[in-house]
């Protein structure tokens, strides 16, 4: 089994490209930034992962509407592996996350005003008190990020 769920931050805002042709499907990455649990004896040492990650189609469209600098994020996927051969000749060997499902692990009120997530979203005008959106009726549910 080839499963992988990482909670993190994300480095910097994702890099949203198209594929071409006939279908073309938005690609997303983006690099997570995962603590380690443990310091190691010195405690100088790099006390987190950078963790390269991919999305595709629906994820991707997702990550270019709601994913910015310094949002958590909990990431379920599979590793999937590659290389290619650079222009000196060199082969690369390459590692990432395919996302196959992307939850927010924090909301914004939490996330402080330190954070660019919580700073670079402004509030909805039309918010109910409990902090839910109204959503007019006609809307279609295709362009949430829930389906």
């Amino acid at each position: 089994m080839n499963k992988v769920i990482l909670m993190g931050r994300l480095t910097r805002d994702p890099d949203i490209r198209y594929s071409q042709g006939e279908n073309a499907m938005a690609i997303a990455r983006y690099t997570l930034a995962v603590d380690r649990r443990f310091k190691r004896d010195g405690g100088n040492e790099q006390t987190a992962d950078f963790i390269s990650c991919v999305a595709f189609a629906k994820l991707a469209e997702f990550a270019e509407r709601y994913l910015h600098q310094g949002t958590k994020l909990v990431v379920e996927g599979r590793i999937q592996t590659g290389s290619y051969t650079n222009k000196d000749g060199q082969k690369v060997y390459t590692t990432e996350v395919v996302v196959e499902n992307c939850e927010f692990a924090e909301s914004k009120a939490s996330a402080g005003d330190g954070g660019s997530y919580a700073s670079s979203r402004p509030e909805p005008v039309n918010a109910a008190g409990d902090g839910f959106m109204n959503i007019p009726d006609g809307v279609e549910d295709e362009g949430l990020p829930f389906n």
